[in-house]
């Protein structure tokens, strides 16, 4: 049975390290998995609750309908003034109150140029997911600092130490999936 998991990068640039950090884990994902970048963040509107009632708007159906025929869910996000980008709080505002997150297996990873690795956005990810009741067990919430100097011009991921952690929240992220199957199905 194939996994199918979302990947979500917090960075709307087609070029930033969190895309390249989604794309090196795509590529080493095991075949279990099938993972799908989600492309739709810059077609939400500014969340609104006025406008989410009977017949809510075409581009939040499509975000709640991926969310909801996911396995899984993997995010990658850069930081912004000690925080998580705009546009990615945005789109999980859209959420809070339809449950798209609650005991979805997900995985938080937050990359940066500085030697933090944006942190703190990490912090404030994780902590605004398991608000919507995300299931974020040890092994899935990682940082990765001086992202740059991971890949090489060509954005191909090179550092065996990132490598290596990615591959074991990949294999976190298949556990935490099993026992919840396991759980929901008992």
């Amino acid at each position: 049975m194939t996994l199918e998991i979302l990947a979500i990068s917090g960075s709307l640039r087609s070029k930033s390290s969190n895309m390249a950090i989604l794309q090196a884990v795509m590529e080493i994902a095991p075949e279990t998995m099938h993972i799908s970048i989600y492309d739709g963040m810059g077609n939400l509107p500014h969340f609104n609750p006025d406008l989410d009632g009977d017949e809510v708007l075409a581009p939040v159906l499509d975000w709640r309908s991926q969310l909801q025929n996911s396995d899984g869910v993997i995010f990658c996000t850069p930081e912004y003034a000690h925080g998580v980008p705009g546009v990615l709080k945005n789109a999980l505002d859209w959420i809070v109150s339809s449950g798209e997150f609650m005991y979805k297996p997900t995985a938080v990873i937050s990359a940066s140029p500085s030697l933090d690795g944006g942190d703190k956005a990490n912090a404030s990810l994780v902590q605004t997911l398991k608000v919507m009741m995300a299931e974020i067990p040890e092994g899935l919430v990682l940082c990765i600092p001086a992202v740059s100097a991971k890949f090489t011009p060509q954005r191909e991921l090179v550092d065996p130490a990132t490598k290596a952690s990615l591959l074991s929240l990949l294999y976190t992220l298949t556990i935490s999936i099993a026992q919840i199957r396991d759980r929901t199905n008992s």
